[in-house]
This record gives C-alpha cells, sequence and structure tokens, in this order.
C-alpha cells in the first residue's frame, strides 16, 4: 500500500504501536536474573489473557446502515475477545443521545470506555464525569484536535486535516478543476475538517455539498440535482464509503462526466475502485482503530500503559488506496476487516 507521509515524525505509528503491544502481552523472563514479573502482572501472556474479567464500553456517533463501524466493532471484539473484556458496544448519531449512552456506560461501572469525539463540546461533561468516577476513557476516530483537552488517555485515528490535504494534492495530481465535497453530517468536527483539508491544498474550486447521510435516497436525489445544476464539475468527493456508492448511481443517472472518490472504504466499495468506478478512497483503518482502542484500555489496566506516551495521537491514516494497490486490500475487505 502507498501511505502517505507523516507531517509530524514525532508520532507512534500504528505499526510501532502494534509492535509495542505485542511485545507487551508477550511479556520477558530470565531463568538466570531476578524473579519474573510480579504475580499481579504476570497474567499477562501471549495468545488470550488470563487477566481478571473486565468490561469496556465502545460508543460511536455511528449512523444506522454504516458498515464502517462494523469494521471498527470488528476490531474491538477481537481485541476483547484476546484480553478477556467484555465488551458493550452502543452507537448513536445524535450527540445527545451519544452522551446519555456514556452516561449509562458510568452507571454500569465500566472498567474502561473508549469514545468518538465527533462533537466534542456536546461530550466534555460526561467525559469527565467519567474521570471523577475513575474510569479510563480513550478516543479514537473522530476528535484528534479535542482529545487531550477533553482529558481523555489517548487517541486512535487519523488526523482529518491531513487526510483532507491528502485528497486536494491528489486531485491536483489528477488535473481536477472543480470539486464537490460532499458532507453527510453537518456539525461533524471531523467531515469538516476532511473538506477544509481538500480545500486548502486543492488549486481548484470546490463546493461544500450538505446530504442527509441517514437518507440515501435523498442523497441520491440532491447530488444528482448539483452534478445536473452544475456541468463544470469534474470531480466528487465523498466522506464515507456508502456516500461514495450512492453517489456513483448520481453519477450515471446525471450522465455527468465527473469521476469520483472518497474517505474510507468497505467490501463493495473495494470492487468499486477495481472496477474504475472510483478512483481512490482514503483509508483510515477503522478496524485498527477499534482493535488498539479497546487493546488500550487493557494494557492500562493491567500494565499502566499510555499509547503515544499519552501526549500525542497513534494515528492509523490516512493512506490511498487505488487501482495500484487494491488487490492487497481486498481479501482483508472480503473479511470485513479491512
Amino acid at each position: 500500500m502507498n501511505h502517505l507521509s507523516r507531517p509530524r515524525s514525532r508520532r507512534i505509528t500504528p505499526v510501532v504501536a502494534a509492535a509495542a503491544a505485542a511485545l507487551l502481552v508477550a511479556g520477558c523472563s530470565s531463568s538466570s536474573g531476578g524473579k519474573k514479573a510480579d504475580e499481579a502482572g504476570n497474567n499477562i501472556s501471549a495468545g488470550k489473557a488470563t487477566t481478571p474479567r473486565m468490561t469496556v464500553a465502545l460508543i460511536t456517533h455511528a449512523a444506522p446502515g454504516d458498515t464502517f463501524w462494523d469494521t471498527v466493532r470488528k476490531g474491538a471484539e477481537t481485541a476483547a475477545a484476546k484480553d478477556n473484556i467484555k465488551l458493550v458496544y452502543s452507537s448513536d448519531p445524535n450527540a445527545g443521545n451519544q452522551a446519555n449512552l456514556v452516561q449509562n456506560a458510568i452507571d454500569q461501572k465500566v472498567d474502561g470506555i473508549a469514545v468518538t469525539l465527533a462533537k466534542p463540546d456536546a461530550l466534555k461533561s460526561v467525559v469527565a464525569k467519567a474521570g471523577q468516577a475513575g474510569i479510563p476513557v480513550v478516543g479514537f476516530n473522530s476528535g484528534v484536535s479535542d482529545w487531550k483537552k477533553l482529558g481523555l488517555l489517548e487517541f486512535f485515528g487519523q488526523d482529518e486535516t491531513v487526510a483532507g490535504e491528502a485528497f486536494g494534492k491528489k486531485l491536483n495530481e489528477v488535473g481536477a478543476k472543480h470539486t464537490a465535497c460532499v458532507v453527510q453530517e453537518q456539525g461533524n468536527i471531523g467531515l469538516t475538517q476532511r473538506c477544509d483539508g481538500l480545500k486548502k491544498t486543492f488549486s481548484g474550486k470546490t463546493d461544500i455539498l450538505y446530504v442527509n447521510g441517514t437518507d440515501m435516497p435523498s442523497v441520491k436525489s440532491t447530488i444528482t440535482a448539483k452534478l445536473k445544476q452544475d456541468s463544470s464539475i469534474d470531480f466528487v468527493a465523498t466522506l464515507a464509503a456508502p456516500i461514495a456508492l450512492t453517489a456513483s448511481q448520481s453519477l450515471s443517472e446525471s450522465d455527468s462526466k465527473a469521476k469520483l472518490a472518497t474517505f474510507d472504504l468497505n467490501k463493495d466499495l473495494v470492487k468499486a475502485v477495481q472496477d474504475g468506478k472510483i478512483q481512490w478512497a482514503i483509508d483510515q483503518q477503522p478496524y485498527l482503530q477499534g482493535y488498539l482502542s479497546v487493546d488500550a484500555l487493557w494494557l492500562y489496566k493491567n500494565n499502566g500503559n499510555y499509547s503515544g506516551g499519552g501526549a500525542e495521537a497513534v494515528l492509523t491514516g490516512p493512506a490511498i488506496v487505488d487501482k495500484s494497490n487494491i488487490d492487497k486490500v481486498a481479501a482483508f475487505a472480503a473479511k470485513g476487516t479491512r
């Protein structure tokens, strides 16, 4: 896969984080020097953990039907199975309702919370309550600019502004002149940052097009109308795989000659890239986000670890997936893990 350059070299990469986690899980011992690790920490072992059962709440802003979050959840479930964790998953795209889900987790006295921060201001108060209750909280996917302000332990995801900038540069490389950046949820800070990053580096004209991401027929009709209205649009940028697949239908219905690219992957989108219907996708590795978030809470409880030293986010993207490398990703996407 062609990975994009990381502008902040001090940040820990996913590969480094995963390797560090593996070493910590495996542990080390010596037959000739000193004792083994303290018995309290000696339940950390390779394979499946024998540490005491713990409960982790994974709380997202997922909208119904968005398959991106199925991949996040698979990663979290894999880590939970390895770490002897009971995983409680819940989601709501409404920020107020998501905050209530966090409060429910606090009331249930879970051992850790992993939460997305698409609308950080709405979650600030309840995240503080978790801290007051002694429950560790990590962030993932959305909120790379806000997780430290809210007092979270760690963050796993991509810098959405950097991802947007990479998208804009790619548009320049292919000679695009006029793009429509399709936003499926107003007020979602990560989506805003994607379009802002795109506008920053793209040398052409950018229109922001808002659609209702929970209503796909409406998404299709809105994009179709936009393309019919303005034939100068030569590229459509979507911010999620299901929106991209719907936008592909809009291109056909409007007889537009515009091309299409997107953020995020799913198995259906992989085929669209292979078929040339979608030019590329910016991959942030959602499976890794779910896995690392849950595993991090286990490591914190059982070994006092902070990924990124508790000061820097652990980046899981961005990386461009296109025809040059899609076949390497396809097998994993078919299993729902990419």
